[in-house]
C-alpha cells in the first residue's frame, strides 16, 4: 500500500518560510519612513488652504462693506437725503416752522423707564451725562 497515495500523504513538506522577506521589510520601513517624513506637511497644507479659504471669505465681507459704505457715502452727497436724516433723527425744523413733541399723554415721565439710549434723541443723552458727571464731581 506504499504507493502514489501514499507517498503523497507522508511526503515531507519543505520548511514554511516567514512572509516577511528581506525586500518585503525593507518596503514596509521606506513606506512608514514616507508616511512619517509627509505627515507634518500634510498637515501644514491643509492648514494654510484653510486659512486661505478663511482670508477669502474674509476679503468678501470687507468688500461687501466697502460697497455698503460708498453707497452711503454717494446718500450723504444728497442734501435732500442730509436734511431728511436730520429733520428725523435730530428733530430738524426749518425756519419759520414750528416743531411739535407729542407726549403720550399718561401725565409722568414723558418717555418710558425701560428706554435705552440708542431709543433717545441725542440732545437727551447729552444733558443725562453732563448730569451724571455734574453730580459725581459734587459727590466726591
Amino acid at each position: 500500500m506504499q504507493g502514489p497515495a501514499a507517498a503523497r500523504v507522508y511526503r515531507a513538506r519543505p520548511p514554511r518560510r516567514s512572509r516577511l522577506t528581506g525586500r518585503a521589510a525593507m518596503l514596509a520601513l521606506v513606506v512608514c519612513s514616507l508616511v512619517v517624513a509627509l505627515a507634518y506637511p500634510m498637515r501644514q497644507w491643509v492648514t494654510q488652504r484653510s486659512d486661505i479659504a478663511d482670508q477669502r471669505h474674509l476679503t468678501e465681507q470687507a468688500r461687501e462693506q466697502v460697497k455698503r459704505l460708498r453707497e452711503q457715502k454717494d446718500r450723504l452727497q444728497d442734501p435732500a437725503y442730509v436734511e431728511q436724516q436730520a429733520r428725523e433723527h435730530l428733530h430738524f425744523v426749518r425756519p419759520g416752522e414750528t416743531g411739535y413733541t407729542v407726549v403720550d399723554g399718561s401725565g409722568g415721565d414723558r418717555r418710558p423707564r425701560d428706554e435705552g439710549a440708542a431709543d433717545r434723541p441725542w440732545y437727551d443723552n447729552l444733558w443725562e451725562t453732563v448730569d451724571k458727571s455734574d453730580r459725581t464731581a459734587r459727590t466726591s
